[in-house]
């Protein structure tokens, strides 16, 4: 297989795991942040989910790992030489990295979590941590978005229409991002701002691995 192929079927891969493991998430009941519940109600939770945290967390490196190649190889496709150009695709890449190293901050924390889920006081801090590191990762998507969007279009890869999803999507990431710090305690108003740019991501990310797997 290519390295576009390759990349193309990382992206797809990325996808289909994410929305399986947040429906297994949801389904074993383990708080979401922004799910407006109180840190009471999150220890709560916790204490009756037990171990069944620790199966759908398996599968979370392979997500990171889906990402880093997609990006890696959509950086190799975009790399043409141009300064401008690939600029914005480090830019990009980073972000996918740097929205990696944070969100395995965030899966530890859901273990810390669990494990102070008997004592109120441990979780009130852990929990509010948890929220506002979700939400500040937002940040970094958005940046991926950009970065990848603008060098796509520069160099004639992405279509306009893909490449305004991603400005989009970014845009509502970053609006979600920054309202985190007043979103600590789980109550967001605004989260259907973030779902919505995180889904916009996800199709951003399908569209562009089937062009990467039509050109391989």
């Amino acid at each position: 297989m290519t390295i576009a192929g390759l990349a193309g079927a990382g992206g797809i891969g990325f996808v289909l795991l994410a929305l399986a493991i947040n429906a297994v998430y949801i389904r074993v009941g383990f708080p979401m942040p922004n799910s407006g519940r109180s840190p009471s109600e999150v220890a709560d939770s916790l204490v009756a989910l037990g171990s069944r945290l620790k199966k759908p967390s398996v599968v979370a490196p392979a997500t990171w790992l889906f990402t880093t190649v997609f990006a890696a190889g959509l950086l190799a496709e975009l790399w043409r030489g141009e300064p401008r150009a690939d600029a914005w695709a480090l830019v990009g890449f980073a972000g996918v990295l740097m929205q990696n190293a944070t969100f395995a901050v965030v899966e530890a924390l859901r273990f810390g979590m669990a494990a102070a889920a008997q004592n109120r006081d441990s979780i009130v801090g852990l929990w509010t941590l948890n929220n506002v590191l979700f939400g500040f990762n937002q940040v970094f998507l958005a940046l991926a978005l950009i970065g990848f969007s603008t060098a796509g279009a520069g160099v004639g890869f992405l279509p306009e229409w893909h490449a305004w999803l991603g400005y989009l999507s970014a845009a509502l990431l970053f609006v979600s991002s920054s309202a985190s710090p007043y979103n600590a305690d789980g109550t967001n108003r605004i989260a259907v701002t973030g779902l919505i740019g995180w889904l916009g991501w996800a199709a951003w990310i399908v569209v562009c691995s089937v062009l990467l797997l039509a050109g391989s």
